[in-house]
């Protein structure tokens, strides 16, 4: 029985993937949109912007550099900004 209730949970959190992975990109978007205006404040006035615990804002920065954004922080502006312009972008591209 309980592993047939682990299985059947398992495929209740697949459903829920896409939503999630949406979500990922939605935050993203609205991160890299606050960068480029210079808006995003404080970590944790960031976090407050776009609904995610400030550990997750940090988590969010890390992987915008990990794909290669240049994402500074300011202490004097209090807001992240990028090092070059540019946008960050989450796309197909067609060859």
């Amino acid at each position: 029985m309980l592993n047939i209730f682990n299985k059947t949970k398992i495929r209740i959190s697949k459903l829920n993937l896409i939503p999630m992975q949406k979500e990922i990109f939605h935050r993203l978007s609205r991160i890299d949109q606050l960068i480029r205006i210079k808006g995003t404040g404080t970590p944790s006035e960031l976090a407050d912007k776009i609904g995610i615990s400030e550990r997750s804002t940090y988590e969010y920065i890390k992987l915008m550099k990990d794909f290669g954004a240049p994402v500074l922080y300011s202490r004097q502006r209090k807001s992240y900004y990028y090092k070059q312009e540019g946008r960050f972008l989450i796309s197909f591209l067609i060859d």
